[in-house]
């Protein structure tokens, strides 16, 4: 398990807004709900593989 990982975990704990790439595409100000057993990011902007998250930003404004 890497470090991005426990901090995307700590970011759901907290309630935490976060930024990443995904496929080439930039998400700003995106809630994450859950991570499911397949490594699946449930947020309010879909449905993303953790695997293909670059540049993961933890922010410190909460929702």
């Amino acid at each position: 398990m890497n470090i991005e990982y426990k901090f995307l975990q700590k970011a759901i704990a907290d309630k935490n807004y976060i930024n990443f790439s995904y496929e080439n595409k930039s998400y700003k100000n995106v809630k994450p709900l859950k991570l499911d057993d397949e490594n699946r990011l449930f947020s309010d902007k879909g449905v993303f593989e953790f695997g293909k998250i670059r540049k993961l930003v933890i922010l410190k404004e909460r929702f």
